[in-house]
């Protein structure tokens, strides 16, 4: 690793406690209002495509800013250290990507080697990494060619159609990461089994063997802080990434504050914070997306049915703020 590299891993107290990158969920909307509310060690943006950053601006002949695909790497400082992931499977443009990044001040790249979506895979991008490990380590070089100045992490499964620590996880670990995170699934096992934790003594003894200073995270069927915080102290993983335990609760990394303690008119407020800053940063963005962490934020509340049917009926931020005000005055 270059020796100017600013490595924000190095400087994390442990265990990490990460928020997973999600398609259309962990945008910088939703990102603020977490950073707000309840933040994790180290935050991760959507994945953004290397190929689109690197054509589209081929394409239209424009600066970078004027690729509409740099929505999706809007920041704020209140997020740090946050980390931009990206995907490709051309060296080139994944080098032109990092590149960007590094422009950018994020203060870290990772790579998705994991993503199980089959217009991601065809590609050879995202899961499809697993079956080409040589490719994959190409991958990694590149990106570390383009920020030299960054750490470079890896998020990924643990095999494809069976597990493959040594195969996969061993290749990888050849590229001295900063970070790898690690799903405790197969690709083709997706989220619908229990997740493998008992191969984590496994993944850090060639974690040990290969690249010692390479920090490993493991994600899966974790939906607390207390409960990763067990996984750690059972398993002395450096720590855990919670990904779909976060859907309308910006609270979940928070150790002072829990979302079912609070009252429905603080959750709502939050929840209308939330839909405005989405609206206000996000206005290429149907606002259809930001439905979908309705049901989360008003899970348990009194009448949650029809506040729901009525939320899910709004077009914009005004009239979810009329429909939560009149609940609130009802309730």
């Amino acid at each position: 690793m270059n020796s100017n590299t600013k490595n924000f891993w190095k400087t994390l107290p442990k265990p990490i406690m990460a928020l997973a990158p999600m398609a259309d969920v962990t945008d910088v909307a939703f990102r603020r209002v977490i950073a707000k509310y309840g933040k994790p060690d180290v935050m991760w943006t959507e994945f953004v495509s290397a190929d689109g950053l690197y054509a589209t601006r081929e394409k239209l002949q424009k600066p970078d800013s004027d690729n509409p695909l740099m929505q999706d790497l809007l920041f704020d400082v209140s997020e740090r250290p946050i980390v931009a992931q990206l995907f490709s499977s051309n060296p080139e443009r994944m080098e032109y990507g990092a590149r960007l990044v590094q422009e950018l001040g994020f203060d870290g790249v990772d790579i998705n080697m994991g993503c199980p979506d089959r217009s991601i895979e065809k590609q050879g991008c995202g899961a499809a990494h697993i079956k080409n490990p040589e490719r994959a380590r190409e991958i990694i070089r590149a990106a570390k060619k383009g920020a030299p100045n960054l750490p470079v992490s890896v998020k990924t499964r643990i095999g494809y159609n069976t597990e493959g620590i040594d195969s996969w996880i061993g290749e990888l670990l050849k590229e001295n990461l900063s970070a790898l995170i690690v799903h405790l699934r197969t690709r083709k096992e997706m989220s619908k089994v229990p997740a493998h934790w008992e191969f984590v003594p496994q993944l850090l003894t060639l974690r040990d063997a290969i690249a010692p200073d390479t920090l490993m995270l493991a994600n899966g069927d974790v939906k607390t802080l207390a409960g990763a915080e067990e996984k750690v102290a059972e398993y002395g993983i450096d720590g855990v990434m919670l990904g779909r335990a976060i859907f309308g609760n910006p609270w979940r990394f928070s150790r002072e504050v829990q979302k079912e303690e609070m009252s429905p008119e603080e959750r709502l407020k939050v929840l209308l914070e939330h839909t405005k800053l989405f609206e206000e940063l996000l206005p290429h963005k149907n606002f259809h997306i930001m439905k979908k962490h309705f049901k989360s934020y008003t899970e348990g509340l009194p009448g949650a049915q029809e506040l729901r049917n009525k939320l899910m009926e709004t077009q914009n931020a005004r009239e979810v703020e009329e429909v939560l005000g009149a609940y609130i005055d009802a309730v």
